[in-house]
């Protein structure tokens, strides 16, 4: 059985570290395995571009045989349950299998089941532990550390497994890490700072996507409303400290979370995040399948 991801809060610091660390050899194309004979399998119960596909890329750069799932075109039509496609898919003898699932913590009805390592691509609004992992080497590319970093993560933070996946570890590494938005989207647990005062004393603004597809009733503003109260306009970047940088998990709602012009700007890291997916899923399956 090979070593899962379900959380990054199942890990010590000094392993996310290492994860990172290796990500980072790999950005640089140092020491990359060839996994030539090992299968891994991608099932995506829900949409996903950058997390599926980054995921695909990097099985492909470390030389795996790759098996994708279409839910629309399965067996889950017949109603065949979750954890029988899972089982089914295990029984075909894959080293990896990479889940994106809409139901919070899915891996808790397969953990001790399921002989391949499991690889979590997101759990409803829990965890994205790969998204944290990339979102962290973005920033020690940046800065070279963590300790005495600010992070300020705005917007829908209810309905956010970056967010909550973010806080947790951030906090752990050292960094500084408060939220801000609306009330509606905000959580009482986690810290929280007026949204323009964070802007301008953070290092990191991350701001998130606003998850009309989660919410149960319609947003209490307009996008307009939304993005001049809480959104990163061109005014309010003028405002932020000479070396920081902007964040976003994408998609992005280009206009609402963040003014159009601002997404490929010189503090701009949104892409490089993207590309920074790439080697730390090549990470996170040398971890698992080894």
């Amino acid at each position: 059985m090979g070593k899962s991801l379900f959380t990054l809060s199942d890990l010590p610091a000094e392993e996310i570290v290492s994860i990172i660390d290796r990500a980072m050899m790999f950005c640089q194309g140092i020491d990359i395995p060839n996994f030539s004979d090992k299968i891994a399998c991608n099932l995506f119960f829900e949409p996903s571009t950058r997390t599926q596909y980054s995921f695909n890329v990097a099985e492909v750069r470390l030389g795996m045989r790759v098996i994708s799932f279409n839910p629309a075109a399965s067996s889950l039509n017949k109603a065949e349950s979750f954890y029988d496609t899972v089982k089914t898919f295990d029984s075909f003898g894959p080293d990896a299998i990479v889940i994106r699932h809409s139901e919070n913590e899915y891996y808790k009805q397969l953990e001790g089941y399921i002989n391949a390592a499991i690889l979590n691509g997101g759990d409803g609004t829990g965890n994205h532990p790969t998204q944290s992992l990339l979102d962290l080497m973005t920033i020690k590319q940046e800065f070279g550390h963590f300790e005495g970093l600010k992070c300020v993560i705005a917007g829908d933070i209810s309905h956010s497994r970056v967010a909550h996946t973010d806080y947790e570890v951030m906090r752990r590494l050292g960094m500084e890490v408060v939220t801000a938005g609306p009330d509606f989207f905000l959580e009482d647990s986690l810290k929280q700072e007026d949204f323009d005062s964070a802007v301008k004393t953070s290092d990191i603004v991350m701001m998130l996507r606003v998850q009309h597809e989660r919410h149960a009733s319609h947003m209490a503003m307009t996008a307009e409303e939304y993005h001049r109260a809480y959104g990163l306009t061109l005014e309010r970047e003028k405002t932020m400290k000479d070396k920081a940088i902007i964040m976003h998990p994408a998609p992005v709602n280009r206009g609402v979370e963040l003014a159009d012009s601002l997404m490929e700007c010189p503090r701009a890291r949104i892409f490089k995040q993207m590309s920074n997916g790439v080697f730390v899923r090549m990470a996170v399956l040398e971890r698992g399948v080894l």
